[in-house]
């Protein structure tokens, strides 16, 4: 290169104005992780820089951001670790471009962000299965939202539900914890049961009742008021919790609340004195304890049949509070063409009660023909005296037209006056119109969607009635 030329770049260079020097990036320190000491916490997270760097300077090179999945994190208190941090359940780390600052977010806490709060149980009836409810569960979880979980039982499946009302009530209040314990949003829970389905409920729910809620990991015969200031620790109901939640709604469809004995109480046999006669004996022979205990012919003589003690708060087992605990109950009764269970029984009815409705549908509702609003009414719980147990031993050991009428009388009254010391909400529902009638035992649940789709109105009744709940006050109870 010319001299001439040397000399210029080396004037050139001269002039011109020097380059700054470039920060250094600090070095990143990887994520410490803290486990945080309360129980049923999860581990909590805290990201530290290098000392000497000031977590709000410029970063040149690549930064870390958490990912915004929450509300931002406070200002730091007096520890250097700031206090949001103290409560995150979960933080995630992401690269994000050049030049941006750091913040970090944590994990929503609101129920809305953690999963659904109100469980909403479903129970099938004899001789079935969870897929009884395929339909109606697509038609729940359509109309009722995310904020449900809704959940099918399956612990009590076809014969196992001849094994006994208590039997299968103590497996689906398992079945219920179980659920309970691995969903930690839940606060509240809410039964819809069909035909059998309705008394494995109630004594499920005498099972996992409380004055209080549960601490979490208590099984089913621990269950014990929990410690003040628990996420769960009162039902705002005041009259007590069902497995640690607050009871919202008891829904039965077509359930024998009063047992199968007794005049048109299993209307398949038509009434006739006969064959009502042998149904008794056999129904044990059939279909196991279960069917004992449906014809109250169950335990010894002196004691009173376990339908008669489910009207009835005992010693360890709080039927009747547990119902009063939830917000709603009600029932769906079919007024006619119920092969299984008659109309009397299914609504708590007297014979005189029983007042046959027009057969034109509620708007909106086919087939929901009345809809009424019982208060409590008896003060007195039931009673078993000498008299009954001397008619339950005679329907035991020499059946006859005469006595076992006599015996289901005293114990229909009884149970009569028991469960009407909670107050019931009735909905009547009539299948006359439908083109297959006969088959309103199915119908009113659904069973199979193109066999059974005349309930449809029946199941979008339950639904809006379930999700109405939410704002209306209570059905009392007389205790």
């Amino acid at each position: 290169m010319p001299p001439r030329l040397r000399g210029a770049r080396r004037l050139c260079l001269v002039r011109r104005a020097p380059r700054p020097r470039r920060q250094s990036a600090p070095r990143l320190v990887p994520c410490r992780r803290r486990r945080s000491t309360p129980r049923g916490g999860m581990a909590s997270t805290a990201c530290s820089l290098p000392h000497g760097h000031s977590p709000r300077g410029p970063y040149s090179s690549r930064s870390l951001r958490f990912s915004p999945v929450g509300p931002a994190c406070s200002s730091s208190s007096g520890s250097g670790t700031p206090s949001g941090l103290k409560s995150a359940r979960n933080l995630y780390l992401r690269t994000v471009s050049r030049g941006s600052p750091v913040s970090c977010s944590l994990m929503d806490t609101s129920k809305s962000k953690q999963g659904p709060d109100h469980l909403l149980v479903l129970v099938h009836g004899i001789m079935a299965s969870p897929k009884d409810w395929t339909y109606g569960e697509a038609v729940l979880k359509r109309r009722l939202g995310d904020n449900f979980f809704i959940y099918a039982s399956s612990s009590n499946v076809y014969t196992k539900t001849f094994d006994g009302i208590d039997i299968a009530g103590r497996r689906l209040a398992d079945e219920v914890l179980d659920v309970v314990k691995k969903m930690s949003s839940l606060r509240k829970i809410s039964f819809l049961a069909h035909s059998l389905g309705g008394l494995f409920a109630r004594y499920a729910i005498a099972l996992l009742y409380s004055l209080e809620a549960k601490n979490e990991g208590q099984s089913s015969a621990q269950i014990v008021p929990a410690a003040r200031g628990s996420a769960k620790s009162r039902c705002t109901s005041g009259l007590g919790a069902v497995a640690g939640l607050e009871p919202i709604n008891f829904i039965t469809l077509a359930t024998p609340h009063l047992g199968v004995r007794g005049r048109n109480q299993l209307p398949f046999l038509q009434g006739l004195s006969i064959l009502e006669k042998l149904a008794a004996p056999l129904a044990p022979l059939i279909v196991g304890r279960t069917g004992a205990q449906l014809f109250l012919t169950d335990g010894d003589p002196s004691k009173p049949p376990l339908l008669l003690q489910m009207a009835s708060d005992c010693e360890d087992k709080k039927f009747i509070l547990a119902l009063a605990a939830f917000k709603n109950r009600v029932l769906y009764a079919n007024v006619s063409y119920d092969h299984m269970v008659g109309w009397r029984t299914s609504s708590i009815r007297r014979e005189k009660d029983l007042v046959k409705p027009s057969h034109r549908s509620l708007d909106g509702y086919k087939h929901i023909v009345n809809v009424e609003y019982c208060s409590p009414v008896s003060p007195e719980g039931p009673h078993f005296p000498s008299k009954a147990a001397r008619a339950k031993q005679a329907a035991q050991q020499t059946p006859n037209t005469e006595n076992t009428e006599e015996y289901h009388q005293m114990m229909e009254e009884e149970m009569t006056h028991g469960l009407q010391k909670v107050g019931w909400k009735k909905v009547d529902v009539s299948f006359h119109s439908s083109f297959w009638p006969y088959l309103a035992h199915n119908n009113i649940h659904v069973k199979n969607e193109w066999l059974h789709n005349a309930g449809a109105g029946v199941i979008a009744h339950v639904a809006d009635s379930i999700k109405q709940q939410e704002s209306r006050p209570c059905l009392p109870a007389n205790l």
